[in-house]
């Protein structure tokens, strides 16, 4: 790489690359060819990642530098693609404040971003003709490393998440996405919503699968409330504890964040991580809320939501047999929230009923997605749409149920009705390139 790339033309001093990536506060990449704003990286088209560099993208999407006039230098020029595109930061767990300047000075744009595996976090932004525009989000990076020592025993199909490297991944995506800049700054002042939940929960890597708590981080106020979904497909309450991932989210945890639970789906199941509804399966969220309080962290009960199980009269049939009642009579004797998303779920399916309820489910015919060429049919994981309306459940829930947390959700996500739900042609999802035929596990 030159050393161009390196120096700002208006700088006093040379920044090197080991200088920047030194402060482990402050990160500033100006995208494209023009000069790089004071205190900025340049960042070029052809700036793969490496691990040398720490930094980079990591598609093998074509990308296009495109220089304005403009007076802000920032803002002068930006990174677009026909196609999604990945830039990467090598950068140490944490919560962190992300501002990305988007937009172009002679025109339009229009993006979603997402970040680590899809998680949303700007979804559909349009900037008017002429205009660049600052926005800021809040996300929360990990690794398996636990306070230097031990490390969360993740699965074999985990090894390649980008939400368990050292990296912090940038999805922009989009049908006019225009990248200008980028800053970010690790913060310790938000409160941080740990989840701990499975499949129905977790951030799913491919499309067309996607759950609640991958849509729900960009429903908060930047700055105030950080996401950190700790849910992995297959998780019991056993096994999420065994695996560490409890000891995990206590080694990033501090007063006064929240940790909420769900899980249910695979707990009912015969074999090693089988608890009865009543008596183990209480006994250990009792423990994970006594932990919990021990720590000063906000236990929150989740009950799961219900499959897509119909009768011959279009009523939801209940699959999940006592469980959602032993955590709310557990919620109730523990003076534990308890935010009832399976008695949500059941307004919102029967609402859509059998056959419009297919239209937020994994249900779609072969060939739909590149690759894909069997049909995929699956009642209990959701498409991108589907799992937006029950993360609006779930925010509607917090609000309800009077958490502290409700005054930093967005106005507009503040209240949802489950029997007026949005309809699913106004929901837009711009495709990730990731796809895949495989069932999520605890299906």
């Amino acid at each position: 790489m030159k050393i161009r790339q390196f120096i700002s033309v208006f700088s006093l001093c040379m920044l090197s690359l080991s200088s920047l990536l030194a402060q482990p506060v402050n990160y500033r990449f100006d995208f494209g060819e023009g000069v790089p704003a004071k205190g900025y990286l340049k960042i070029l088209p052809e700036d793969k990642y490496t691990s040398e560099k720490g930094f980079g993208f990591i598609s093998g999407t074509e990308l296009v530098s495109v220089t304005r006039h403009g007076k802000d230098i920032l803002r002068t020029d930006y990174i677009t693609s026909k196609q999604p595109f990945y830039f990467s930061v090598d950068i140490p767990d944490g919560d962190y404040n992300v501002t990305v300047y988007l937009g172009d000075e002679e025109g339009t744009s229009s993006q979603t971003i997402r970040v680590e595996c899809r998680r949303l976090m700007v979804h559909q932004l349009a900037t008017p003709e002429k205009m660049v525009v600052a926005k800021q989000f809040t996300v929360h990076k990990r690794s398996v490393v636990i306070n230097g020592k031990e490390k969360v025993l993740i699965k074999e199909s985990e090894k390649d998440y980008l939400h368990w490297d050292n990296q912090l991944t940038f999805e922009f995506n989009g049908t006019n996405p225009k990248i200008c800049g980028l800053v970010i700054e690790k913060t310790a002042k938000p409160i941080t919503v740990f989840l701990a939940g499975n499949s129905t929960v977790v951030d799913q890597v491919r499309e067309p699968w996607a759950a609640w708590g991958q849509m729900i981080p960009s429903f908060f106020v930047p700055g105030k409330v950080v996401v950190a979904n700790y849910g992995e497909s297959g998780e019991t309450l056993k096994a999420f504890q065994r695996e560490k991932r409890l000891d995990k989210i206590w080694s990033m945890a501090k007063k006064g964040d929240y940790l909420f639970i769900e899980f249910a789906h695979n707990d009912q199941k015969s074999g090693i991580n089988f608890v009865d509804p009543f008596t183990s399966y209480t006994a250990m969220l009792k423990e994970y809320i006594a932990e919990a309080r021990k720590r000063g962290i906000h236990p929150v009960l989740v009950t799961s939501m219900l499959r897509r199980n119909f009768d011959d009269q279009g009523k939801i049939v209940n699959t999940l047999g006592d469980y959602p009642e032993a955590m709310r009579r557990c919620g109730k004797e523990m003076g534990v929230t308890v935010i009832d998303l399976n008695a949500m779920s059941r307004v919102l399916y029967e609402t859509w009923g059998p056959k419009e309820s297919l239209k937020a489910f994994v249900h779609y015919p072969a060939n739909t997605f590149p690759g894909v060429a069997r049909e995929l049919k699956d009642d209990t994981h959701f498409n991108p749409y589907g799992a937006y309306m029950l993360a609006r459940c779930v925010a509607s829930g917090i609000t309800d149920q009077h958490l502290g947390i409700s005054k930093y959700l967005k106005e507009k996500f503040r209240h949802f009705d489950p029997s007026k739900p949005d309809l699913p042609d106004s929901f837009v999802w711009p495709l990730s390139p990731q796809v895949g035929a495989l069932k999520p596990e605890g299906n």
